[in-house]
């Protein structure tokens, strides 16, 4: 079950920055001590991260769902309020609003193979997700993570990969669009990775971030394959403002994506990738 957010959605809640990650060359790994206020999410969920004097801005939680006096958010230095929060220090202060969205369907899918397909920055919000799989290993059939990004130096959480790529109950596999001489794995788009991928296709749960490009050839891939499309979610990014569905800034067609995703579910939705702009 995860907790309902405040009681005045516009209030956040002060947290103590205690670590700092530095993962690339412009994304940082913050774990927040959320003690006094421990939040239970779900794999998905996003909070309204702010910082005095430069606003606020929604970010994926990537944390572990079963530690919930520790928020930890991955953060990409993408513009004016991103920025700040990629140079805080530990003892700083940020403000917090959340959790809220949907979720990814981790326990729709017990009994089945799950995908897990993840683009650069995306594969922090998936990481909630596959953290809370292996936790209930024994209750999921094959469980793939298939993870592609721009170059070695952009690959996040590049211990965890190590120690998952460990396992023999799980199958991760790793691409970069350009690589150095001394990179010896894939090379090529994370969709490559699907064609040699081994799943049942009929009882599979495609979990998919990215850009939104790579998202569209990763649900081609996956229908090409025979995966439903009601088995297929995809998590969208828009400009979400308020996060409590009051300010229309992430109105994608009838849905607010603050609160009816950011996770969607591809049958639902797919009609309007025809629709460019949307």
């Amino acid at each position: 079950m995860t907790a309902a957010p405040l009681k005045d959605p516009w209030v956040p809640t002060p947290m103590e920055v205690q670590q700092v990650i530095r993962e690339t060359a412009d994304t940082v790994t913050l774990t927040l001590d959320a003690s006094a206020r421990p939040l239970h999410f779900a794999p998905g969920q996003f909070n309204m991260l702010f910082r005095l004097g430069f606003g606020e801005v929604p970010i994926s939680i990537s944390g572990d769902p079963a530690e919930p006096d520790k928020l930890v958010h991955t953060i990409r230095s993408v513009g004016a309020t991103s920025h700040p929060l990629t140079t805080v220090l530990p003892g700083d202060v940020l403000g917090v609003r959340g959790p809220y969205g949907s979720a990814w369907p981790v326990e729709a899918a017990r009994g089945s193979d799950v995908l897990i397909v993840a683009g650069g920055i995306g594969l922090a919000p998936l990481r909630p997700a596959i953290l809370q799989l292996l936790r209930n290993r024994a209750h999921y059939a094959r469980v793939l993570v298939l993870y592609g990004a721009r170059n070695p130096a952009d690959l996040l959480f590049l211990r965890q990969l190590h120690h998952w790529r460990g396992r023999f109950d799980l199958d991760v596999q790793v691409t970069v669009d350009r690589a150095p001489a001394d990179w010896f794995g894939p090379v090529g788009v994370v969709t490559r990775l699907m064609e040699r991928a081994r799943f049942d296709p009929d009882d599979t749960v495609v979990m998919t971030c990215g850009p939104e490009v790579m998202m569209r050839f990763v649900v081609r891939e996956a229908e090409h394959q025979g995966v439903p499309p009601q088995n297929i979610y995809l998590s969208m990014e828009r400009n979400m403002k308020c996060a409590v569905a009051l300010c229309g800034h992430c109105l994608w067609g009838p849905d607010f994506v603050c609160k009816d995703g950011a996770v969607f579910r591809w049958d639902a939705v797919a009609h309007r990738f025809d629709h460019p702009g949307l």
